[in-house]
């Protein structure tokens, strides 16, 4: 027979349905279901760090606390991904295809600090710039120009296989979520 969940309190049920999975390292990895927390604890895979209190899963032979927080038993190796390279259509993408200086359509890209006076072909240094303030800005700085960017460049935050703090988790999770910032 399948758990269910029951609240403990005759308050308003509250529909609890992940749980943040961490390293053994207390490292966040990921958020699942609260049943597949409950699965690793009881595979002996992963301890309950922090439970919630109101709600239990109930079977006809236990009772258990809705797991909150699990840490593994093992530590696992995540990998991390090597940064992306430098294109005109990833910077075009990252600034959502807008001139930095003007906010118009960009087409093209633009180094802030030129090449020609030592600047990199970096994430840092490039930015989606329309054409017409490329022609403008040509190999000056925006400085020399008067000239102020909407945005400040950096790499693209893509966010795919990371735990980060947001809106929507749970307040039991700030503590692990705190180190992931």
């Amino acid at each position: 027979m399948t758990p269910f969940l029951i609240p403990m309190s005759s308050g308003p049920t509250e529909v609890i349905t992940r749980a943040l999975v961490v390293n053994a390292s207390h490292e966040p990895l990921a958020i699942v279901s609260c049943r597949r927390a409950l699965i690793l604890v009881l595979a002996g895979k992963a301890e309950c760090v922090a439970e919630h209190q109101r709600t239990m899963f109930r079977s006809p032979t236990c009772t258990l606390a809705v797991p909150s927080v699990v840490r593994l038993l093992r530590y696992v190796s995540v990998p991390r991904p090597a940064p992306s390279a430098v294109t005109r259509a990833g910077v075009l993408t990252r600034d959502g295809r807008r001139c930095a200086y003007c906010e118009n359509v960009g087409e093209t890209i633009d180094h802030v600090i030129p090449r020609s006076r030592g600047g990199q072909h970096t994430w840092e240094n490039c930015v989606a710039c329309c054409l017409s303030c490329n022609r403008r800005k040509g190999s000056r700085l925006v400085a020399e120009l008067g000239w102020s960017m909407r945005v400040v460049p950096g790499p693209p935050r893509t966010g795919r296989g990371r735990v980060t703090p947001g809106t929507g988790h749970d307040p039991a999770w700030a503590p692990w979520l705190a180190h992931a910032a």
